[in-house]
C-alpha cells in the first residue's frame, strides 16, 4: 500500500477516528493529521500496525439539529482551529502571536523581493522581535528558506529561541560558548552543526572569530537575522581589530552570498557616522553603501526610493492607530533626582583623586604604562561615584588594563575603552559590569607604597558603606519607597555588580517595612538562563516588587510585564544606554498606562554633573524635539575622554568643569557635540518621513488583512465565538470596559478539562493586549480560545455526546422575517493543496477553508445567493417556533438534495484555489515585484459540515 492510494489531502479511518493525509509522508506509511486536529498531533500511521481504510465525511443528519447561531458557532470555530488555511500567507494559522496591523508592513515589503534583505529600524519596543518572525516563518513555509539562524548576543539568545518556539513553532538551539560541546555530540558523522540543526540562535561573538567564521560562511543557512545590527558596524577610526570589525568581516562575509536573506535590526540604524551607515546598508545591496549620508533634494529622489525597498523605519506616532487599530503605548514621566556627598564621602573623594593624578602625571612611565594608570584611575573613579562597594573592591583588585601585553597606546585604549566607558560597539562583550580593578602594578612586584595607599584608601571606602554615611544611599531609600506607594515596580540600574550587590543586601533592611514588597538582583555573574529565570519569578508575584540590576538586562530582554519603573542609579556614559534601560519597561506590552523613569544623580560629586550636562540633557532634549531618541552623533568616547583629560592632567576642578565647562579643548568639543547632534536630530526627523511607509500604501496592507480575517477569523468573530460558546454551554458572562469575565464551574467537566486552570473558577477575557498575567486575550491564538473552538468542533462532530455539551449543531430549522422563500445553507469544508516553489525546493502544503453556501429551490431548479445574502443568513432572528414534524420534513428535503450538489460545490472549491492564488499575487505585486505563484488545486470532495433550513413566517414555500 502506498501513498498513491491515499494522496496528501485524502481521508483515513484508523486508531477510531478520522484523519487527514497530509503531504511528505515516508515510502510505505502515511504522515496524518486528526481530522480538524493539530499540528502537534501529526503522527505516522504504519499498514502493518494501523489498519487504516478510506473513509468519507458523513453529512449530518435530522439528529443534529440546532439553530442559526449555533451554526455560526460551528463556522467560527472550524476556522478558528484551522492550522492551514488559506489567505495570502501561508504560515498565519501555524502562528501563537497575532501580528499588529502595523506589523505586517516589513512581511509585505519581503514578500515583494526575490531575495529577502531588509533593515527593519522601527523604534524601542514597537515589535521588531515580531516583524523578524513573522519573515522568517513565512520564508520556512514557502520554502523559499529551508535553515534559518538568528545572530544576537548572548544574554539575548534564551529570549529569542523563547520567542521563536512559542510564537512562531521554530525549535530552535542555541549555539554559544557553552552548549556547543553538547551540540556537537549529537551530529553525525559526515555532517556540521549548521546542517544537522536547521534552526540556531548563535552567539555573535562566539562565530565571529576566524578559526568559525569561514567555517559558519561556508554552511551558513539560507535565512539570516542578525539582532542590534548596529553594533557590527564600526566607524571610521576604529581599528581592525576591534570587535565591530570582526562582526562586520563575518556579515560582509554573509552578505556576498547573492541568495542569502538577510534582516537586519536596530532602533538606532545611524549613529551619526556616516562611514558605518554606510557600511550597514551595504551589507543589503552594494548599491545602498555607495549612496551618499545626505539623501536630500530632488536630484536624489531615486536614491531614496531605492533605500525605501531596503528600509523600514517607524516610531511610535507613525504606528499608534495604523489602519484604525489602537496599539497602546504607556506615557513617559521623566524626573531628576540629586544627591549631595556626605563630608566623609567627600574627602574620600578628595584623597582619590589626588592619589590618580600623581599616578597619570609620573613621568618616569613610558607612554603605554602611562596609559595603562590612564583608563585604571578612569575606572576607579566611575566605581568610586557608583558606591562605597564598588569603589573598595576595585582598590583592592589588579587593574585588568594593567595586564594587557599590548605595546601601542591605541591598542590599550582598544582593549579598556568598552570595559571602563559606555560603548555601544562592543555592548555584547561578556562582564562589561565588572569593576576593572586600580592597581596596575606588577604581579611579581612586592609591596609598594602605592599599594599600601590603595589598602587604606579601600577601607576608607569599606568605613562609608551603609545609609549613614553614602549620602547616594540614604537618598534612594525615600525615592523607592515613593514609587512602591505610587504602585510602581521599579528597577533600579547600576553600572557595577558590587554596586547591585551593595544595595540589595541594604535595601532588603531599608525596606522591610513595606507590606509582601519582593526584591531580588540580577548581575552579570548569572548565566543567561538564571536571569530569566530571576526575573519572571519576581514578574510573577502578586505584591510590590522591586530588580536591581546591572547592564546585562538593559538591551533586547522585555521587562514591561513585571516592572513599571527605571531609577538610573548610575548614569551612563552614552545616552544611548539610558534609552535601551527606559525601553525594557516603556514599549508596547506594558500594562501600566505610565511607567516613570528617574535620572539620579550627585549634585557635586563632578563625574555624574558633566555627564548629565553634556549628554543625558542634551539627548532627552532632542527627543522631545522630534519625538525619537537620537544616538551622539560623534564617540560619546571622546567627549569623555576630554573630561577627564581636563580633570585629570590639567587638575581642573570637578565643579568648574560641571558649571561651565571652562577648559577650551573641552568647550570646544562641546560645542560640536552640540552642533552635530542638531544636525543628525534633522537628517533623523527627515527620515522618519521617508521610510516609515516603506513604499506601501495603507489600502494595500489593508486588503491583505482582510483577506486573513476572511481566511482566519478577525478580533469581532473571536470575542462573538467565544461569548457564544461559553453561554451556549451554562457559564455566567459580566462584561468590563475592555471584555468580560466568563464563571466557568457551571460548564461541564469534559469542557472544563480543555480548559487552562483558572483562579476562582473565572476567566477574564481582553480585547486588546496588554492583559494582566493569567488573563486571555481574544485572539484566535490565545490557549483558552484554543481550546473552546477545539473542543465546540470536536463535540459537534460528536453525535453520541449529550446535547448540553454540543454548543454547535450541524444541522437546524428557523422560521425567519430574514426569508421571503424557504432557504437554505450549507456550511462547506474545503480542502486545497498548495505547491509554492522555494528557491531550493518545493513545498506542498494542504489548507483548509471553511465557506458559506445558500440556494433557494422551485422544484429541482436551484437558484444560488450571492455571496451579500448568505452572509445575511447569519445574522437573522428566529421569528417563531417550527413544529417539530415540519423541521424534521423540511431538513430530511435539505440533506436529501446533497447528492445532486456535488458539482457545484466542486465549483466552488476550484474558486476557491483560484480565490488563493489571487490573493498571493495581490500581496506580492504591492511594491511592483515579482514573486513566485504557488499552484493551487481544490481536492474534492467537499465536506458539508453544516445543513440548516430558513423558512419563511409565511409558511413554506
Amino acid at each position: 500500500m502506498t501513498t498513491i492510494d491515499y494522496p496528501a489531502g485524502s481521508l483515513v479511518n484508523a486508531r477510531g477516528r478520522d484523519w487527514l493525509v497530509l503531504p511528505g509522508s515516508p515510502d510505505g506509511t502515511l504522515l496524518v493529521r486528526p481530522l480538524g486536529g493539530h499540528e502537534h498531533e501529526t503522527t505516522v500511521l504504519l499498514p502493518e500496525i494501523d489498519n487504516f481504510s478510506a473513509a468519507t465525511f458523513e453529512p449530518p443528519t435530522v439528529d443534529d439539529r440546532g439553530d442559526a447561531s449555533r451554526a455560526r458557532l460551528l463556522r467560527d470555530a472550524l476556522r478558528l482551529s484551522f492550522r492551514a488555511s488559506g489567505g495570502p500567507f501561508r504560515s498565519f494559522a501555524r502562528l501563537a502571536v497575532t501580528p499588529r496591523n502595523y506589523q505586517l508592513v516589513p512581511l509585505m515589503m519581503a514578500a515583494n523581493q526575490e531575495v529577502t534583505r531588509l533593515l527593519i529600524a522601527d523604534g524601542v519596543g514597537v515589535g521588531k522581535t515580531v516583524e523578524a518572525g513573522l519573515i522568517a516563518a513565512e520564508l520556512l513555509a514557502t520554502g523559499e528558506a529551508q535553515r534559518l539562524a538568528v545572530l544576537c548576543s548572548p544574554q539575548l539568545a534564551p529570549q529569542w529561541q523563547s520567542e521563536l518556539r512559542h510564537k512562531f513553532g521554530i525549535d530552535a538551539q542555541l549555539l554559544l560558548p557553552s552548549t556547543v560541546n553538547r551540540l556537537m555530540r549529537s551530529v553525525p558523522f559526515g555532517s556540521n552543526v549548521y546542517q544537522h540543526h536547521r534552526y540556531l540562535v548563535i552567539s555573535t561573538d562566539f562565530i565571529k572569530q576566524k578559526s568559525r567564521r569561514d567555517e559558519f560562511a561556508l554552511h551558513c543557512p539560507e535565512l539570516v537575522i542578525v539582532d542590534e545590527a548596529h553594533t557590527c558596524v564600526a566607524p571610521a577610526g576604529v581599528g581592525k581589530s576591534s570587535q565591530a570589525h570582526l562582526r562586520y568581516a563575518l556579515l560582509r562575509k554573509l552578505a556576498d552570498d547573492p541568495s542569502r536573506h538577510l534582516l537586519l535590526l536596530t532602533a538606532t540604524p545611524h549613529s551619526g557616522d556616516d562611514t558605518a551607515w554606510q557600511s550597514l546598508i551595504g551589507l543589503l545591496d552594494n548599491r545602498l553603501g555607495d549612496l551618499p549620508a545626505d539623501l536630500s533634494g530632488r536630484d536624489r529622489e531615486e536614491d531614496r526610493k531605492l533605500l525605501a525597498k531596503f528600509m523600514v523605519q517607524r516610531q511610535r506616532a507613525d504606528i499608534r492607530e495604523y489602519l484604525d487599530e489602537d496599539t497602546p503605548f504607556p506615557d513617559r514621566e521623566t524626573t531628576e533626582t540629586a544627591y549631595k556627598l556626605t563630608p566623609g564621602y567627600r574627602q574620600l573623594f578628595d584623597n582619590v583623586m589626588e592619589y590618580v593624578r600623581e599616578q597619570v602625571t609620573d613621568p618616569k612611565l613610558t607612554a603605554v604604562r602611562q596609559r595603562v594608570r590612564w583608563w585604571s584611575a578612569i575606572a576607579l573613579l566611575r566605581c568610586l561615584a557608583s558606591s562605597p562597594a564598588a569603589a573598595e573592591q576595585t582598590l583592592l583588585n589588579r587593574s585588568a588594563v594593567a595586564d594587557t601585553t599590548d605595546e601601542d597606546e591605541a591598542d590599550v585604549d582598544a582593549y579598556a575603552e568598552p570595559r571602563v566607558l559606555d560603548t555601544d560597539l562592543d555592548d555584547t562583550l561578556e562582564a562589561q559590569d565588572v569593576a576593572v580593578g586600580a592597581d596596575t602594578g606588577s604581579s611579581d612586584e612586592p609591596d609598594t607604597k602605592s599599594r599600601k595607599r590603595l589598602r587604606e584608601l579601600a577601607a576608607a571606602a569599606a568605613a562609608l558603606k551603609g545609609p549613614r554615611s553614602d549620602a547616594k544611599l540614604k537618598r534612594l531609600i525615600p525615592l523607592l519607597k515613593e514609587l512602591i506607594e505610587q504602585g510602581y515596580h521599579p528597577i533600579v540600574f547600576c553600572r557595577y555588580i558590587p554596586t547591585a550587590d551593595y544595595l540589595a543586601e541594604h535595601l532588603g533592611s531599608a525596606l522591610s517595612k513595606v507590606k509582601d514588597l519582593r526584591i531580588d538582583a540580577v548581575t552579570g555573574t548569572l548565566p543567561p538562563e538564571e536571569r530569566e529565570t530571576r526575573v519572571n519569578t519576581l514578574s510573577a508575584h502578586d505584591g510590590p516588587r522591586l530588580l536591581i540590576a546591572t547592564d546585562c538586562l538593559s538591551e533586547g530582554i522585555n521587562l514591561q510585564d513585571g516592572f513599571t519603573a527605571v531609577v538610573h542609579y548610575d548614569l551612563a556614559w552614552n545616552p544611548t544606554r539610558h534609552e535601551q534601560r527606559e525601553g525594557r519597561v516603556d514599549r508596547f506590552g506594558q500594562q501600566a498606562p505610565t511607567v516613570r523613569t528617574v535620572t539620579y544623580y550627585g549634585e557635586d560629586n563632578g563625574i555624574d554633573g558633566i555627564v548629565l550636562q553634556v549628554l543625558i540633557r542634551r539627548h532627552e532634549n532632542i527627543k522631545r524635539s522630534i519625538g525619537v531618541s537620537v544616538p551622539i552623533p560623534v564617540d560619546s568616547t571622546t567627549v569623555m575622554k576630554a573630561i577627564w583629560e581636563s580633570l585629570l592632567l590639567r587638575g581642573k576642578d570637578a565643579e568648574q568643569l560641571t558649571f561651565d565647562f571652562a577648559d577650551a579643548t573641552s568647550k570646544s568639543l562641546a560645542e560640536q557635540v552640540d552642533v552635530e547632534w542638531t544636525n543628525a536630530a534633522e537628517r533623523e526627523k527627515a527620515s522618519r518621513s521617508r521610510f516609515r511607509q516603506a513604499g506601501l500604501k495603507p489600502d494595500t496592507v489593508e486588503h491583505a488583512l482582510t483577506e486573513v480575517r476572511r481566511a482566519l477569523g478577525g478580533p469581532a468573530d473571536v470575542e462573538t465565538f467565544t461569548r457564544a460558546a461559553l453561554s451556549l454551554m451554562g457559564a455566567s458572562i459580566s462584561d468590563n470596559d475592555d471584555g468580560f469575565t466568563a464563571i466557568v464551574d457551571t460548564l461541564p467537566a469534559a469542557v472544563r478539562d480543555q480548559l487552562p486552570p483558572t483562579k476562582g473558577g473565572r476567566l477574564h477575557f481582553h480585547r486588546s493586549l496588554p492583559v494582566p498575567m493569567g488573563h486571555s486575550v481574544l485572539t484566535r491564538t490565545d490557549a483558552t480560545v484554543d481550546a473552546l473552538s477545539r473542543y465546540v468542533l470536536d463535540a459537534a462532530l460528536d453525535s453520541r455526546l449529550d446535547s448540553a455539551a454540543r454548543p454547535a449543531r450541524r444541522a437546524g430549522v428557523m422560521r425567519t422575517h430574514g426569508v421571503s422563500k424557504v432557504t437554505t445553507l450549507l456550511m462547506v469544508r474545503h480542502r486545497l493543496e498548495i505547491r509554492i516553489p522555494g528557491s531550493a525546493t518545493t513545498v506542498t502544503q494542504v489548507a483548509e477553508e471553511a465557506k458559506f453556501v445558500a440556494f433557494t429551490a422551485t422544484g429541482d431548479d436551484l437558484q444560488w445567493l450571492p455571496q451579500a445574502d448568505v452572509d445575511a443568513l447569519l445574522t437573522v432572528k428566529p421569528s417563531g417556533n417550527v413544529d417539530d414534524a415540519l423541521a424534521r420534513m423540511q431538513l430530511g428535503r435539505a440533506l436529501g438534495r446533497l447528492p445532486a450538489l456535488g458539482k457545484h460545490l466542486t465549483e466552488t472549491g476550484e474558486h476557491a484555489a483560484k480565490d488563493l492564488v489571487s490573493e498571493h499575487q495581490a500581496v506580492r505585486s504591492a511594491s511592483k515585484a515579482g514573486g513566485r505563484t504557488p499552484a493551487v488545486k481544490f481536492l474534492p470532495p467537499a465536506d458539508v459540515l453544516g445543513v440548516y433550513v430558513f423558512l419563511p413566517e409565511a409558511g413554506a414555500r
